[in-house]
């Protein structure tokens, strides 16, 4: 049992640095900030939650588990909602917003 639980935590580890990795290579190759934005929002959800949840698998079953995944509860509930904010002000705040994306206005009522 011990081993199986090494193992996942490991995987859980190992695949939140990989999350990490493409949120890198996507920070860097995205030209556009709400892209860059994403891969980065991304990364942060994902890739420290699948890290946390990796120790959680390694400290077992233990009160600082269950602070762990306060802490993971918290981060997915943060997270979006701070990239989402920042990126509502640079769609409000940025006048050469045509130029990198195609904006549908609503049509106004009479």
């Amino acid at each position: 049992m011990e081993i199986i639980r090494f193992i996942l935590g490991i995987g859980f580890i190992i695949t939140g640095l990989l999350v990490f990795v493409v949120q890198l290579i996507g920070v860097y190759k995205f030209k556009y900030i709400l892209n860059r934005m994403h891969a980065a929002g991304m990364g942060d959800t994902m890739g420290i939650s699948l890290c946390l949840i990796g120790t959680m698998f390694l400290y077992g079953w233990e009160f600082t588990t269950l602070k762990v995944a306060l802490i993971v509860a918290f981060l997915w509930l943060a997270s979006p909602v701070a990239s989402h904010l920042i990126s509502r002000l640079e769609v409000t705040t940025n006048e050469n917003l045509e130029d990198y994306c195609k904006i549908e206005k609503e049509e106004e009522e009479a």
